[in-house]
């Protein structure tokens, strides 16, 4: 099969972030079966393209005037990091990263799923409860961007050299 990266409903309530207003969510059929949550995540969320970066930067610098925190600066060690994210649980079949701030609590749910003996869906989904009017705001502002994100770096799990250092 090839890979496929495409939208999936998600369902609120979610046991990562029960109180969640804002969910999506991301799939993509990966061939073999050497992921678990953990490398998925890593080596979707481990290392931002610079264009990535570049609009990250951007974001600390605009919320930073309104007391909103800026990837990177949360209270983790580099072990329970991956990228800009803290590790909040992790299985071999499910990693939950994410933090709460001012304006919004927000999860990235990774799951993986086996589906026969050669392939894996490999799933993404962010939840985000929505505390103030900011945090509304805000989703609003970055959904487009998160969006093209979220499918980019999914993405890189279709390449083949990804899929043997899993």
């Amino acid at each position: 099969m090839v890979p496929r990266n495409h939208p999936v409903p998600v369902t609120l309530p979610h046991p990562a972030l029960p109180n969640a207003d804002w969910a999506d969510c991301y799939e993509l059929w990966v061939q073999g079966k050497a992921l678990t949550a953990t490398s998925a995540a890593e080596q979707t969320l481990g290392d931002f393209p610079a264009w990535v970066r570049a609009l990250m930067w951007l974001r600390n610098a605009m919320v930073s005037p309104f007391g909103l925190k800026g990837s990177g600066h949360h209270p983790a060690t580099p072990q329970d990091m991956i990228g800009f994210f803290p590790v909040l649980s992790r299985s071999d079949e499910q990693i939950v990263l994410g933090f709460d701030d001012t304006h919004l609590d927000f999860r990235i749910v990774a799951d993986i799923r086996q589906v026969g003996d050669a392939e894996q869906i490999v799933s993404v989904t962010t939840l985000v409860y929505r505390k103030i009017l900011m945090g509304k705001i805000y989703i609003a502002v970055i959904t487009p961007f998160h969006r093209l994100i979220v499918r980019t770096m999914l993405q890189r799990l279709s390449r083949p050299a990804v899929q043997a250092n899993g």
